[in-house]
């Protein structure tokens, strides 16, 4: 999403970098390329204008450090002043023990059925027992999209199909509730095309007679400066608790996340960042900030390391590439993982100085792709997979057909697999030569097809 104004910030970086000297000529003119940014990125203009004047009188003001030269010192003064405009440090959703009650709000396409059922699985995985109540009773099929997502996470769902009031319905959902001993009701109530008095009064009556405990605005972040409007509009009438940001994954130009906060007051709960209904991120501005100044986001990786990697697999995964007895079930077993990550191109995204690189979007192997190495791989028997030096003419022929695939890919992963194990065990052994083994070697071809990302995707 942030893809141009990541590049736009580190060309304005880059010019201001080891400048000995930075008078008010050069603060001003970066200044400008920093106004012109936002503005391409759809940032609303009260927004941008205090951000650039928290800027200016900082690096013109008495904050210069002895410690810094110049450049850097700016550097920091713009990340600080962008953590700010994010919302300052990161708001936890306060779940009292007691049932709380969530109303999700938003005008139709933001995602506000999908995001239910994220926000439940959520939920489910501290602990919690949601509800999913069903009070979009206008957008045909809103409820068995409800039923649908919500049985994919294993959150029920409670309706009444579409003739019955939504503050009945929400009442009624709260009564199931505390019968069954569900302590979190989240209710997905109708949106329209646009804001209009009849919406806003139903909301409006809903939050009178059912008392929410958090009033959530979902907002689709590809209208950009819309989205602004939207949140305005919904504060005024409701008094909303914060926004969940959907589809910040896209290729859209970031003005929402950078607005909303700033307009409303109120701050970024969630991120939306792909399809899966696991892909619901808790915002940080620190590390918002850091992505879209090109610093990277590296606790965001560990994160997500940590939740996709068993740590005894790890280590066993270690032993087996300082032993190097790396199999293709084990290759097989790290494709899935990066998979499980956001694939490769969202971690390397995440490291200093990558996210602005356009190569990066063009690391990732496609789903399909990923599924005819693993067909390929599944193909294969128990004793193929563990030595594959055994495959010939005629198994390849045999595992081509199982996985509908050619004898050039069969070749061509297997190929991989064995540059890939060379190369791993080389970083795993970290040069040392190991009793009875030849120190691993990566040469200058290895070195070269090491940069050649794509084509070492799965050991990445």
């Amino acid at each position: 999403m942030f893809e141009n104004l990541t590049s736009r910030f580190q060309n304005i970086i880059r010019n201001l970098t080891g400048k000995a000297h930075l008078d008010e000529k050069t603060i001003k003119d970066a200044l400008r390329e920093v106004r012109l940014a936002f503005l391409e990125a759809d940032v609303n203009y009260n927004a941008t204008k205090d951000f650039c004047r928290k800027i200016e009188e900082r690096a013109l003001g008495a904050e210069v450090l002895k410690g810094l030269d110049p450049g850097q010192q700016v550097i920091k003064i713009v990340n600080e002043a962008m953590v700010e405009l994010l919302g300052g440090k990161e708001e936890i959703l306060m779940l009292p023990k007691a049932e709380v009650r969530i109303m999700l709000v938003g005008l139709q396409g933001s995602g506000k059925t999908t995001t239910a059922a994220k926000l439940a699985k959520k939920l489910m995985g501290e602990g919690r027992k949601p509800l999913l109540c069903a009070g979009d009773i206008y957008r045909p099929a809103a409820i068995k999209q409800l039923e649908v997502v919500g049985e994919q996470v294993g959150a029920p769902v409670f309706q009444m199909g579409t003739d019955v009031d939504p503050v009945e319905i929400a009442k009624q959902g709260s009564k199931k509730a505390h019968r069954e001993g569900f302590d979190t009701v989240i209710l997905d109530t109708a949106g329209r095309l646009h804001i209009d008095d009849e919406m806003m009064a139903e909301v409006q009556r809903i939050k009178k007679y059912w008392k929410p405990t958090h009033i959530i605005l979902v907002v689709d972040s590809m209208v950009g400066q819309d989205a602004v409007n939207q949140a305005k509009h919904f504060h005024d009438g409701l008094g909303i608790t914060g926004t969940i940001l959907t589809k910040l994954d896209s290729d859209a130009r970031g003005g929402a996340a950078l607005s909303i906060r700033h307009v409303t007051g109120r701050p970024i709960l969630f991120a939306g960042m792909g399809e899966k209904l696991d892909d619901l991120e808790l915002f940080y501005p620190d590390r918002m900030a850091s992505r879209i100044l090109g610093m990277g986001d590296v606790l965001t990786l560990i994160e997500k390391a940590k939740s996709a990697i068993n740590e005894e697999e790890a280590m066993a995964l270690q032993k087996k590439l300082l032993d190097q007895t790396f199999t293709l079930d084990d290759f097989l077993k790290q494709i899935r993982q990066v998979k499980k990550m956001g694939g490769l191109s969202s971690m390397l995204s995440l490291l200093p100085g990558m996210g602005g690189m356009d190569s990066v979007k063009d690391i990732d192997l496609s789903e399909n792709e990923i599924k005819f190495v693993e067909a390929i791989i599944l193909s294969m028997t128990p004793a193929e997979r563990t030595m594959p030096q055994v495959i010939n003419g005629s198994r390849k022929r045999r595992i081509a057909a199982g996985s509908g695939t050619s004898m050039k890919e069969v070749n061509r992963l297997l190929k991989q697999f064995a540059q890939t194990k060379q190369m791993m065990s080389a970083m795993a052994g970290g040069g040392k030569k190991r009793r009875g083994k030849k120190k691993p070697k990566l040469n200058k071809k290895m070195m070269r097809k090491l940069q050649g990302m794509r084509e070492m995707f799965p050991g990445m």
